[in-house]
């Protein structure tokens, strides 16, 4: 059975026990159900979209959540929030309209052009027991295990080897896009391709962190590459293999997404104004005590370090009745805990319009902004330039 949502919508359908307990375990949708005995209303769960398969046999359900916005965009948000060196329509997102198809092409495309020049090598530290020397002698180890035996050695060694950090994570990505549903013919062929091209590289162990990398001259030809298989790996990806349901999946929180895209592009461009912002600052406390830390999206600093500005960014579904009055109280706690007279709150548009509130007795001002999400990147791009303008003339 193929369910297909859209973003923050619902729909009401036929389920049996086995499909309902499927989808529970899901993660992607949210389940109730509808007035007719059988029927469930299926909404999918809060600003998630992509693409899972949970269940066996019968019971299997694929469920599709369609962004709101079109794919391309949302790459380029990915795009620009994760500084990835790539635009839309480099990666051929113009091409597929779905999300899986377009991130997956993306990915297949950028993993090609990192491989060009064959797969990056590094030196990796291992331990193993080997039938000749190599490295350095593990003496106390030999001696524990081997107890007098000349062979195998038990040897520390630095190897030149493909079997790398960057190209671990590559395979993994390659992996999990092949057993997702809906990756075109094309695109899976060139994913094949690229495990071929990644023998030697050992597998990610379940359950595990990924390996960490850090960019450098070295590995600059992947980082588009490795900035979109951390999306595919980290970015809501869902894998539950225990128990009687399955799970296989790639969801994309599209909250996040607008968070860091609001973060990197306002950050750049604050710095045209001689600000630095502070990304998710974990210094401040709402209280004396310091017992109530606060978090904002962004706290905007002067060339001395004096907090001059906060900024938290909020993606909501369109409210017709306006922006919601808890965030409001959130960023007066965040204004009166930098000891700051303005606060803004950035949303993604919906039906609400830019506001500003002053607030009685205190005379903090809260402005509230509205990115049109749907509008080409440049214009896009426009727009956070005029909050940054007002964040920078509210000093």
């Amino acid at each position: 059975m193929r369910l297909d949502l859209a973003e923050g919508r619902t729909v009401e359908v036929a389920l049996t026990s086995g499909q309902v307990h499927a989808l529970t375990g899901s993660g992607a949708v949210r389940l109730s159900p509808a007035a007719t005995p059988g029927r469930w209303r299926v909404a999918a769960d809060t600003n998630k979209v992509g693409v899972v398969r949970a269940g066996r046999g019968l019971d299997e359900v694929e469920v599709r959540i369609r962004p709101k916005l079109p794919v391309a965009r949302l790459l380029f948000l990915l795009g620009y929030a994760r500084r990835l060196d790539w635009r839309p329509e480099q990666v051929g997102a113009e091409e597929h309209p779905d999300l899986l198809p377009a991130l997956a092409a993306a990915f297949a495309r950028a993993a090609e052009r990192a491989l060009r020049q064959g797969p990056l090598q590094g030196y990796q530290h291992r331990e193993e027991a080997l039938p000749v020397v190599r490295g350095r002698v593990r003496v106390v180890e030999q001696a524990r295990r081997r107890h007098g035996l000349l062979l195998p050695v038990e040897a520390a060694f630095d190897d030149f080897t493909v079997d790398t950090a960057e190209n671990r994570l590559l395979l993994a990505a390659a992996r999990r896009l092949l057993r997702l549903p809906g990756v075109p013919a094309p695109t899976r062929s060139a994913l094949r391709h690229l495990q071929t091209r990644l023998a030697g590289v050992a597998p990610l162990v379940p359950g595990r962190p990924l390996p960490a990398w850090h960019p450098s001259r070295l590995n600059a030809r992947y980082h588009t590459a490795l900035g979109l298989a951390e999306v595919i790996l980290r970015g809501g990806s869902v894998e539950l293999a225990h128990g009687p349901v399955r799970v296989d999946g790639l969801l994309v929180d599209m909250a996040a997404v607008f968070e860091d895209f609001v973060t990197a592009a306002l950050a750049e461009a604050l710095a045209r104004y001689g600000l630095r912002a502070r990304p998710q600052d974990r210094r401040h406390a709402l209280d004396v005590a310091g017992r109530v830390r606060i978090r904002p999206d962004l706290v905007v600093e002067d060339h001395t370090g004096r907090t001059v500005g906060v900024v938290d960014a909020k993606y909501k579904a369109e409210r017709p009745g306006g922006f919601p009055d808890a965030d409001l109280y959130q960023a007066l706690a965040y204004a009166t805990a930098l000891d700051l007279s303005e606060a803004h709150l950035v949303y993604a548009a919906g039906n609400e319009e830019p506001a500003r509130h002053v607030v009685r007795n205190a005379g903090v001002r809260i402005v509230c902004h509205a990115l049109d999400l749907a509008a080409e990147p440049g214009e896009l791009l426009a727009q956070v330039e005029r909050v940054a303008g007002e964040v920078a003339a509210g000093r």
